[in-house]
């Protein structure tokens, strides 16, 4: 095999981990140059590939360590089996990009991922290297992703973690059933148990210790994990069931949905064509409400027969529609949990409001600087001066409020 330039190794290995959704550095705890004595920062702007929390943009550099892989995962394109053009970075490598890029202020942060290549701990091993020289040798202060893989040992996961931002351990599909049929080498209750014992240290490690009464740096942005959407028939009811649970299991930070990618010379187990990306979206819009907006997971699908999401409107909005009954919400009482279930509310507009009628009472008007649409709020809320009436029921409603298809322009 031709040895490759480090700027081919790059442009292989940073395609390669395009697939990979789980990269974004929110919950990183800061790290400041000027107080280390190093490079770098978790709490600058940069040029964007992902997004924190409050806004801020993160801009990581992404790639594999290698894309070799013992694994022969029928719906990805690293696998044993698949003719792609193959390259593996050196640790050295790794780390000399990384710092490079950081100083030419390319990036703030790194993620890094990797096929494994003859054993698991083989593979973390050299990926915690990685960590370690860039914290402890090049004092480099940026934020930092390992994918950690499940077969690895406890101790190189403890290291990982000493170093890293954030680790995530990919669930690879959202059932069991899936990964043994696409995935057959792989255990699902290895990954779960992985997951277990990395929350487990997540917690124990953010307890103050007895002596100086300080918490250990222990993977701050804590753990996430992805699953592949659309590679088998699993309805979104049952992503959405399984994501509540990894949630409430193993206290993850977000889980990733990421829309399957025909490839080449895949097996006939796989679809022909790609989902459509709007089910991803839909997906994370749902994912936002159980997080976020106190729904229960299964009723942000109850009543759909197929247990798949509508494409066509947001699932808040598709709640709200075949829960008419729970409208029109008075706006000046309804306590925090109702006003967070109107469509066109957001966390942000919901917490004005309730600041706001402490001392005065809100009308339509101001509900309209308080949210993006007052059109698709207005038949659902009483307001000071203001009732929808009949609208709330009207049969045509759907058609009134959901947004119209839009010609896409060619030029």
């Amino acid at each position: 095999m031709p040895v490759l330039s480090t700027r081919e190794k790059l442009a292989i290995l940073s395609d390669a981990a395009k697939y990979d959704a789980s990269c974004a550095s929110s919950g990183a705890g800061g790290r400041n140059s000027l107080k280390s004595g190093g490079i770098g920062s978790t709490e600058g702007m940069g040029i964007c590939h992902s997004y924190a929390p409050d806004g801020r943009c993160i801009s990581l550099l992404k790639i594999l360590l290698t894309n070799f892989c013992i694994y022969d995962c029928s719906y990805c394109i690293n696998r044993s089996s698949s003719n792609v053009r193959r390259a593996r970075f050196t640790v050295d490598e790794v780390v000399r990009l990384t710092m490079d890029f950081y100083k030419r202020n390319y990036i703030e942060g790194l993620f890094l991922s990797s096929g494994v290549i003859r054993s698991p701990d083989e593979t973390m091993g050299e990926m915690v290297e990685v960590a370690r020289r860039l914290r402890l040798d090049e004092k480099f202060g940026g934020y930092i992703h390992l994918k950690t893989i499940p077969e690895a040992s406890a101790e190189l996961i403890e290291k990982a973690g000493l170093y890293a931002d954030r680790l995530s351990i990919n669930v690879e599909l959202p059932t069991d059933e899936g990964v043994k049929r696409l995935a057959p080498e792989k255990r699902p209750e290895t990954i779960r148990v992985s997951m277990a014992k990395l929350r487990s240290k997540i917690e124990e490690k953010a307890e103050p210790t007895l002596r100086t009464k300080t918490r250990e740096r222990f993977a701050p942005g804590g753990q996430s994990t992805q699953m592949i959407v659309g590679a088998d028939a699993t309805p979104d009811a049952r992503i959405l069931k399984t994501s509540a649970r990894l949630y409430g299991s193993y206290q993850l930070r977000r889980v990733y949905y990421s829309a399957f990618s025909p490839i080449p010379d895949a097996s006939s187990a796989l679809p022909l064509k790609r989902p459509p990306l709007m089910r991803e979206h839909r997906l994370y819009q749902a994912d936002w409400l159980m997080r976020f907006y106190g729904f229960d997971q299964g009723e942000i699908l109850d009543g759909q027969p197929d247990g798949m999401l509508e494409l066509e409107i947001d699932p808040k909005l598709a709640w709200a529609l075949r829960n008419r009954a729970s409208f029109p919400l008075d706006i000046n009482r309804a306590d925090r949990e109702m006003l967070l279930r109107i469509p066109g509310f957001g966390t942000r507009a919901v917490e004005r409001i309730i600041e706001t009628r402490r001392f005065r009472r809100l009308r339509l008007e101001d509900i309209g600087r308080l949210c993006q649409s007052v059109a698709k709020v207005r038949p659902f809320i009483i307001a000071e001066g203001w009732s929808p009436g009949a609208a709330t029921d009207a049969a045509r409603l759907r058609e009134t409020i959901a947004p119209k298809p839009r010609q896409i322009e060619l030029f």
